[in-house]
């Protein structure tokens, strides 16, 4: 009887009951493909987030476009711009470096507005009522609107807010500014793309 119970035992031991190799064989490649491929997953993804982040926010070539909604309600599509000089900002009201450059920057649209300059202020990952509040605080006359889903933010592949980006009348990229501006670094930039001609280079 005892005897019987320590077989027992051992055939209810997983580790104990004998395979054929048949089995064995067609267990083992299966297994080793699960763990070969959630390993090349992670892999993938480490390198496509890598290269992401090597690659940095966007500089130069044509701006991606995109169109934004306001807070007020108004709608901007930044291809329908061309022609003018326009400054995309990314800011967050949970942003210190942003309320530094706050009050720079709606002085400077002020200051150029009626120049052939726009500005546009993009606002990323935050509430309304939050944002709301900051752009009263600052008495901020320029377009703000949110960045529904990120969807600008990837486009322009930002790092971080604040960040700054330059379209010339011809809608390309002239730099971006990562970090908070401060003077005389915005007029600089924008002085230097409002003597462009327009369409570039035909002296028109």
């Amino acid at each position: 009887m005892m005897r019987n119970e320590g077989t027992e035992m051992k055939a209810g031991d997983s580790a104990q009951v004998p395979q054929s190799d048949a089995e064995e064989r067609s267990k083992l490649p299966w297994g080793k493909a699960l763990a070969y491929g959630a390993v090349l997953g992670l892999l993938a993804l480490l390198g496509w987030g890598l290269a992401k982040a090597q690659a940095g926010p966007r500089s130069e070539g044509p701006a991606p476009d995109f169109t934004l909604t306001t807070f007020d309600g108004d709608t901007y599509t930044l291809s329908e711009l061309r022609g003018q000089v326009v400054v995309i900002n990314f800011w967050a009201s949970w942003c210190p470096p942003c309320r530094d450059e706050a009050p720079y920057l709606e002085a400077t649209w002020r200051a150029y507005k009626d120049q052939g300059v726009v500005f546009i202020g993009v606002d990323y990952v935050d509430t309304e009522p939050e944002a709301l509040a900051y752009i009263a605080e600052f008495d901020i006359t320029y377009p703000n609107g949110p960045d529904i889903g990120t969807r600008i933010a990837q486009a322009y592949r930002i790092q971080g807010v604040p960040e700054t980006f330059f379209v010339a009348k011809d809608g390309t990229l002239r730099g971006v500014k990562i970090g908070p501006l401060a003077p005389p670094e915005l007029e600089q930039r924008i002085d230097a793309l409002l003597a462009e001609p327009y369409p570039a280079g035909t002296g028109e």
